[in-house]
């Protein structure tokens, strides 16, 4: 995934552009971006690795150079930037989010106009940033590239360019994540997560529609080229990767969450599962909003029978060496004995996507004195790696536990029932569910329906992306 963070003011902002970009640090953990403007000294940039080190850290001793009424700033998890570009448009700095799936078609083809070159990263592949900006750079005038570059890109492409006179924000061409705009006595900003601005004294003011782009100045936005009408807003902003205070399309993350649970719980006592329990409790961190709406449906008490220790690592920087990664993994995990032992256990996980840390939890939980443990995933099984995000991205379907199961039992004639298996009620779903809860060990397994996943977020479901449970675009 990654975040992204733009201010334009009547005052220097440099603060504010740091402080509203580190409030996107749980969309990304590979690498840091800031970007600023002034009159006088003209662009500034910096990008750092923050892998193991957090963006704030990084960046604080870069504060004291930097100075300007503009800038953006991103938390990537793919490709350095923002990038400063120069070419016939002038020169701004640019960030995306979003992914390219026929970046080396797209780089084959505009190497066909002799002259042309890009930067290599070592792994010999373009930066995707890079990219999107060879394709705007295409056409003469921002708005027409940013629309030719994301018709051109297969996946999508959320935009933010810093000029010499303000920021173009541009929301992919199906509205897949956010892009806000928040309004202040001094300026404007604009933003993935909205309380991001809150807490600097930004009001909520415009929230883009798809395919919209838009200028945002000091004094307020100006719409460039209209939003269109379809809509596929990815649906794991609520599910997963969404910061509880955050709203998106006036759907509240830790509501949606709260009533998720909730669905999770009446359909269990409608089939009468898992009555007998002690606890009910989340896989920290997100998975913890999901479990206070079961318990408080199904009146089980909730409670925290493992704490995760966050001082020493704070978010998932994890070591390259695999032996050190699998201790980091233990380490983590703080028990409270009193509620593990002998203790009937139902969690509930955000979602469950390949099934390693979860494996490893169950164990440890059974290594600790628990009699059971059930598992819930706040979303149905995950049968396709998503293509529009980088949520759930594999070099493989069968990288997925769903997928790899589904193979398991049936073959290459299983791959043509994902539909039967992805619900529990058929009997491939329920040899689905059987098959996981031997090789894990769960008492227990259910995931939540796709009806009662989009009845938790509350939107039309013709405008929520759900391509990673489905197929369907």
């Amino acid at each position: 995934m990654g975040g992204f963070f733009g201010v334009v003011s009547k005052r220097d902002c440099v603060l504010d552009i740091f402080f509203g970009v580190d409030y996107h640090s749980h969309l990304g953990t590979k690498r840091g971006g800031m970007a600023i403007y002034d009159k006088e000294s003209g662009f500034q940039r910096q990008i750092h690795n923050i892998s193991n080190t957090p963006f704030r850290t990084k960046f604080e001793d870069d504060l004291r150079d930097f100075h300007g009424c503009s800038g953006i700033g991103c938390i990537s998890d793919t490709d350095p930037q923002p990038l400063l570009v120069r070419s016939h448009l002038g020169l701004y700095a640019i960030t995306t989010v979003g992914i390219i799936n026929n970046a080396e078609a797209l780089v084959g083809q505009y190497f066909s106009d002799h002259g042309h070159q890009f930067m290599a990263m070592s792994s010999g592949k373009v930066n995707q940033t890079e990219l999107v900006a060879a394709l705007i750079n295409k056409k003469d005038d921002l708005v027409s590239g940013i629309r030719y570059a994301q018709e051109q890109i297969d996946g999508s492409a959320t935009i933010l360019i810093l000029t010499t006179s303000g920021i173009i924000a541009a929301r992919d061409k199906f509205g897949r994540l956010p892009v806000l705009v928040g309004k202040g006595e001094d300026g404007c900003c604009v933003s993935f997560e909205s309380f991001a601005y809150h807490k600097l004294g930004y009001f909520n003011h415009y929230e883009l529609g798809p395919r919209e782009i838009v200028k945002v100045t000091a004094d307020g936005v100006q719409t460039l080229s209209p939003a269109g009408e379809e809509m596929k807003i990815c649906s794991f902003l609520w599910t997963y990767y969404g910061y509880p205070n955050s709203n998106y399309e006036g759907r509240n993350v830790e509501l949606m969450r709260y009533k998720n649970g909730e669905i999770l719980a009446q359909n269990d006592q409608k089939r009468g599962l898992a009555q007998d329990i002690d606890y009910v409790a989340g896989v920290p961190d997100s998975g913890v909003p999901h479990a206070i709406g079961y318990a408080n449906a199904c009146h089980t008490p909730f409670a925290r029978p493992f704490i995760k220790y966050t001082p020493t690592w704070p978010r998932s920087f994890m070591p390259s060496n695999q032996k050190v990664r699998n201790q980091v993994a233990k380490m983590k995990q703080i028990p409270v004995p009193e509620l593990i032992e002998g203790k009937k256990l139902l969690f509930v996980d955000d979602s469950i996507v390949r099934g390693t840390q979860l494996r490893e939890t169950v164990e440890f939980l059974y290594e600790s004195g628990a009699e059971e443990v059930h598992m819930r995933s706040a979303c149905p099984p995950i049968m396709y790696g998503c293509k529009y995000l980088n949520f759930s991205s594999s070099n493989s379907d069968m990288e997925l536990l769903a997928r790899r199961v589904v193979q398991e039992l049936e073959g290459d004639e299983g791959q043509k029932h994902l539909e039967e298996y992805s619900d529990g009620d058929t009997e491939r779903g329920k040899c689905l569910l059987r098959k996981i809860c031997e090789d894990f060990g769960f008492a227990s397994l259910g995931y939540q329906s796709l009806d009662g996943l989009l009845e938790a977020i509350g939107l039309d479901r013709d405008k929520v992306c759900t391509y990673c449970w489905n197929g369907k675009e």
